[in-house]
């Protein structure tokens, strides 16, 4: 049943906002390769590999840690904001290849490259995807991945390999369905302009891991993401202007070298503590303070959030912090818990264990005598004013 899940779930990150700039770059090596069905194929296969190896790897060092005494969940990596600033200087790195500032003389994302090399390049771009993809936990994702908590390393691992499976399995199905491939354009002049045009959804990438980097480290930690991205960007133009040419391109490249290296070393502190005013309505979760609200008789929404949880936010902006649900939850006496798994929190991932989970977004909701409630992972306003103003619209 948790593999049935997790294959169900990565399927549906197709579907996410946070992987469609690398539905793209799917999309533009599978119109490269349409002309080669076995091409086709061997990119198929390669995305596969890079989807399933890098959803199995980030499983075992989870389970691995977990093991050691460790209180981490899924997505533990994206709680590092050096891991944000190195993936923040790699989608950057991706916009100006599509862009066409400078062509890579190794794994590519051009077809040329993947032609001669057997696909190592889709295998690259299957483990960014599943990278990216990962904070991401929609429908059945969660409670496939909350099992695997309990389930013996063998039977866990299983459970990760089937979300990078779900992942890539458009993908395989396409490869190797010649009907399906007949739907594919033809390759073409236009693919150049197509490869441009996809540089802006990654560049809109780099541009929302920047803001993450911003949200885990403060100014100073942004303010140090955007001088190495600018010191890469100038590496990679000075790499562009060089090829093609009999200058040799080493020299050019230690800025880029210097920018991950630093983004590799540099030690990014948590931002400075805001002075503002909490919400009216809402406080720091605890499971402690969740049990003390049960106590007193108050009605409680439970939000486990973070900022580099693309569907958190969407929930947030849509649901969450709507006009008509705020009024609803200040007439019911609704207490908002929010905990924030930015940079990790022992005491929200040992919570979300004991409630069978370790990703995001979790919501529950607490009504003033009746049981708590596990609500959907895809929010909308409606679902959150008939939760506090009860089926017919009385108070909770």
């Amino acid at each position: 049943m948790a593999l049935t899940g997790a294959i169900l779930g990565g399927l549906l990150l197709n579907l996410m906002p946070c992987v469609f700039p690398i539905l793209s770059l799917k999309a533009l090596s599978l119109v490269k390769s349409g002309a080669d069905s076995r091409s086709a194929r061997v990119e198929g296969v390669a995305y596969f590999a890079g989807s399933v190896a890098t959803t199995t790897a980030l499983g075992a060092m989870l389970v691995a840690a977990r093991a050691l005494g460790h209180d981490i969940g899924w997505s533990f990596q994206l709680q590092n904001p050096s891991i944000i600033l190195l993936l923040m200087l790699l989608s950057l790195a991706i916009a100006l290849n599509l862009a066409g500032l400078f062509e890579l003389r190794g794994p590519s994302l051009s077809g040329a490259w993947l032609a001669k090399r057997g696909g190592a390049g889709a295998f690259g771009t299957g483990a960014l995807a599943a990278l990216i993809a990962t904070p991401c936990s929609g429908p059945f994702m969660g409670v496939a991945l909350g099992a695997a908590l309990v389930l013996p390393a063998p039977a866990a691992l299983a459970v990760f390999a089937g979300l990078g499976f779900g992942m890539a399995l458009p993908f395989l199905l396409i490869a190797f369905v010649p009907r399906i491939q007949c739907w594919l354009p033809k390759p073409g002049a236009w693919m150049d302009t197509f490869r441009r045009i996809l540089a802006v959804p990654m560049l809109l990438t780099a541009i929302g891991l920047a803001w993450v980097l911003g949200r885990q480290s403060g100014v100073d930690g942004l303010s140090l993401g955007l001088l190495l991205a600018a010191l890469a960007g100038l590496g990679l133009w000075w790499v562009g202007k060089r090829q093609g040419g009999e200058s040799r391109t080493a020299f050019a490249i230690a800025p880029v070298a210097a920018a991950v290296l630093l983004a590799v070393t540099i030690d990014l502190p948590p931002p400075a503590a805001a002075a503002s005013e909490a919400d009216a309505g809402t406080e720091p979760f605890s499971a402690a303070r969740l049990a003390e609200l049960r106590a007193e008789g108050t009605p409680v929404f439970v939000d486990l959030t973070a900022d580099w949880c693309l569907v958190c936010q969407v929930n947030e902006r849509v649901a969450i912090d709507r006009a008509d649900t705020q009024a609803a939850f200040a007439d019911g006496g609704v207490v908002t818990l929010v905990g924030d798994w930015t940079r990790g929190d022992p005491a929200i991932t040992r919570f979300l264990e004991s409630r069978g989970r370790n990703s995001i977004p979790y919501y529950l909701f607490a009504p003033a005598e009746e049981p708590i409630k596990e609500l959907p992972q895809v929010l909308s306003s409606e679902i959150l004013v008939e939760e506090a103003t009860g089926p017919e619209g009385d108070t909770a």
